[in-house]
């Protein structure tokens, strides 16, 4: 008999063995676990991604998410300006979804448990070969309780004892697919996919606090901030995002020089909420390009922040992510049916004809936009126009360019002009 912590070569395989339990992995692993495939869902315990958890209305019917998983509905979007100017933006028609990712991202990994996919929890550590060629995935096993990522309410690192943070013996699961899901920093990407060393990051950070009460002046529980300032953050912005009872305030940037922290203290002073209760504070980076390559010709496939699927300028993920980690799925059912390993492909090719433009545009509009206060103060200007609001919100709620009104395009392209030449009045 085999050892238990070693996989043999007369082990029957795993359909797919998909690593990391994101909204990307979970989605990726319950669309095969509910074609009849064997799916084992490895996660490691305890993560928690900085995130706004905002969601589009495309997204809940895409993959039939449940209104009881949101904790706030925003029916207003507010630009902030570097000198404060303030556009609000009503969202008609519709509303930008919010939910608590511990929550969502356990909800999904659940569904997928329950279609059929075998949950464990453990830490990826490389992908080794039987010697027929098949992919043996090495992880080792947490003993004692999930180590958390977060520090506690009063600043200070979480303390955990040497059970909660020891890992157990390798252990070893041999796969006919991988599907590697495993965030920003990929370690699946890293051994497994050439130029994933290619990603450019974002890194974000956001605290979590205790909602102000109903009522308290300034606070508006239906509204998402978004701040385009310098002092918040030198090339992407800061925002404040409702989440019921807790709220998300944080920023980000590709400044490894520049403070986070501090820039989201000086946040929440601006925005009035010095007062309210700090609960967590979470950090990590945030990949804003997608790699040039997300499989490596033969049996790994990247979704989500591994493959790079986080929204230019915006920053948006989730919907992304799960996009990706449907691709995925569907790439290794091709292969798995057709025995076929550049089936593979088929998921970064679809994805992008699908997203690929959005990205682009997008990533001019930061790389322009973000760059000064004086342009970020027009950017915020241009915001005002009811155009612009109409066919942003429409795009963001239903996720394709709108082309609907040709005239408006053609009426925001000289504004936007005549912004980028300073003829236009801010």
């Amino acid at each position: 008999m085999a050892d238990q912590n070693h996989a043999s070569a007369s082990e029957a395989a795993w359909d797919a063995v998909v690593i990391g339990g994101g909204p990307a992995g979970a989605t990726a692993a319950h669309d095969l676990a509910r074609r009849g495939r064997r799916v084992l869902l490895l996660d490691r315990a305890g993560r928690i991604k900085p995130c706004g958890g905002a969601i589009p209305p495309q997204l809940m019917r895409d993959f039939d998410i449940p209104e009881s998983l949101l904790v706030a509905r925003a029916r207003t979007a507010r630009m902030i300006s570097p000198s404060d100017e303030r556009v609000d933006i009503p969202i008609e028609n519709g509303y930008v979804g919010l939910v608590d990712r511990d929550v969502f991202d356990e909800w999904l990994r659940e569904r997928a448990r329950s279609a059929g996919a075998e949950r464990r929890t453990g830490v990826f550590e490389r992908v080794e070969r039987d010697p027929d060629g098949t992919a043996v995935v090495v992880y080792r096993a947490r003993r004692g309780r999930a180590a958390h990522s977060h520090v506690a309410a009063n600043g200070k690192p979480t303390t955990l004892s040497a059970e909660d943070e020891a890992l157990g013996d390798e252990m070893r699961v041999r796969a006919r697919y991988v599907i590697g899901a495993d965030g920003a920093k990929s370690e699946v990407a890293r051994q497994c996919v050439e130029g994933a060393e290619k990603t450019k990051y974002v890194f974000a950070y956001h605290e979590i606090l205790r909602s102000p009460e109903p009522g308290t002046p300034g606070w508006d529980g239906s509204r998402c901030d978004v701040i385009y300032r310098g002092t918040i953050s030198p090339d992407f912005y800061g925002w404040v995002f409702p989440h019921g009872d807790t709220l998300s305030v944080g920023t980000g940037s590709a400044d490894r020089g520049f403070s986070l922290r501090n820039a989201t203290q000086r946040l929440r002073e601006a925005s009035g909420l010095t007062h309210c209760e700090i609960l967590r504070r979470e950090g990590a980076p945030i990949p804003l390009k997608p790699l040039p390559r997300w499989d490596n010709g033969r049996d790994v496939v990247l979704a989500g922040d591994a493959a790079g699927v986080v929204a230019p300028a915006s920053g948006e993920g989730i919907f992304y992510a799960m996009t990706g980690g449907r691709q995925a799925a569907q790439s290794v059912e091709e292969a798995l049916s057709t025995g076929q390993a550049r089936a593979l492909a088929g998921a970064r090719k679809r994805f992008m004809k699908e997203h690929g433009r959005v990205f682009w545009v997008l990533g001019i509009m930061q790389h322009f936009w973000y760059s000064t206060d004086k342009r970020r103060e027009r950017f915020v200007s241009i915001c005002r126009d009811k155009d612009v609001q109409t066919l942003t919100f429409d795009a963001y709620m239903n996720k394709r360019l709108v082309r609907a009104k040709p005239m408006a395009h053609v009426r925001i392209f000289f504004k936007d002009v005549a912004h980028l030449l300073g003829l236009a009045r801010v």
